[in-house]
């Protein structure tokens, strides 16, 4: 059975001397806007999502390169083995239907069924290709920080031979690192039961997403982000009494209005209590 009522989310972050979210293309600096504002991408947010439900056994089909649990070079490798995948039939325009492998696909793969996919490999040797894009129900917005930040960049050097037999020193590699020093963010997210009926996302699959939200940060630690330095402060869980939802995703949000502490303060809508969740 199918999501049987609208979800709305908002989760509260605060970032501690870390790089919550580089930019490769501007030397991997945190994401700012033009105001200084910080920001956490959407699909950074649900990547560390899909690694949470990963680690929690769930069956992933975008996994990261890190995190592969099953040998595969690449999606196309991992949607067309037979043992992991649904078999390369199924992406055959000549032999698949588009429907049904989406079907299978939703079935097989959390993911999938809940943030979408479009699965486009081109063509094969047995036939044309086939493209499918799977809508999902779980939408989230990039978190952006409630004042603006401070960003420090620190340069570092790295004095140690990294080729040849050791017996000469290696000239100094220049390098910079960057960090916000203090920020509290937020994101927004919801869920969809009209969608929800087309890929089989459920109330249990809700709910597994709920648990891993409050999680987001654990075992996601690295130079950038060193353990503490990520931390999910509050998960807001608005559960709706229908599927059409009592009122529209931006007045829900519209609701809660979070401080620079981390403090924040809920302007109730009749008839629709958020539950209240520490972070873990």
């Amino acid at each position: 059975m199918s999501l049987t009522k609208k979800i709305d989310f908002a989760l509260i972050l605060k970032v501690t001397n870390a790089n919550p979210n580089g930019d490769p293309l501007n030397g991997n600096r945190p994401r700012a806007d033009f105001q200084g504002f910080g920001e956490m991408t959407d699909v950074c947010l649900k990547r560390k999502i899909r690694d949470r439900l990963q680690d929690s056994g769930e069956s992933i089909f975008v996994q990261s390169d890190e995190k592969k649990t099953d040998g595969m070079t690449s999606l196309a490798n991992r949607a067309k083995d037979k043992e992991v995948g649904l078999g390369a039939d199924a992406f055959n325009a000549k032999k698949a239907n588009k429907d049904q492998t989406a079907k299978q696909a939703c079935e097989k793969w959390l993911d999938v069924r809940s943030f979408g996919q479009v699965f486009a490999f081109g063509k094969s040797d047995e036939g044309a290709g086939v493209s499918i894009a799977v809508r999902g129900p779980v939408t989230i917005q990039s978190a952006f920080s409630v004042e603006p930040v401070n960003i420090t960049s620190t340069q570092i050097t790295k004095s140690v031979s990294g080729e040849g037999d050791g017996s000469k020193r290696g000239s100094d590699t220049m390098g910079m690192k960057h960090r916000v020093d203090s920020g509290i963010y937020v994101a927004f997210g919801a869920m969809s039961p009209q969608l929800a009926e087309r890929t089989g996302f459920s109330d249990t699959d809700a709910d597994k997403i709920k648990t891993v939200l409050t999680k987001l940060f654990e075992g996601d630690a690295s130079s950038a982000r060193p353990e503490g330095s990520m931390q999910v402060l509050k998960l807001i869980w608005w559960e709706h009494n229908c599927k059409a939802g009592q009122y529209s995703s931006a007045k829900v949000h519209g609701s809660l209005k979070v401080n620079a502490d981390g403090s924040y303060e809920l302007n109730n809508l009749d008839g629709l209590i958020p539950t209240e969740i520490d972070g873990f």
